[in-house]
């Protein structure tokens, strides 16, 4: 399972991640890709949200039972996870 997350991004980038997630709310999407897509659709959304945010959170065989990352936001986030301050 995935949770990625998107503010002021461009309605393409939206469309893109539509194509494999379920949108919940404007800018949340949500599935369960296998890892491969998953790594993918965040390479991508990094690519293409310019100045916009990302967060993804997504599930892992860890303590926590989950993984996270991010793209310009969240520089104070606490846990252990995989955080990319970018």
């Amino acid at each position: 399972m995935m949770v990625l997350v998107v503010t002021a991004c461009p309605a393409g980038l939206r469309g893109d991640l539509t194509k494999w997630l379920v949108e919940i709310a404007p800018g949340t999407f949500v599935g369960k890709p296998s890892a491969r897509i998953r790594e993918l659709l965040w390479q991508r959304t990094t690519e293409l949200v310019k100045d916009g945010r990302a967060l993804l959170v997504y599930s892992s065989n860890n303590e926590q039972g989950m993984e996270f990352r991010t793209h310009r936001c969240c520089d104070r986030l606490v846990g252990s996870g995989v955080v990319t301050f970018g």
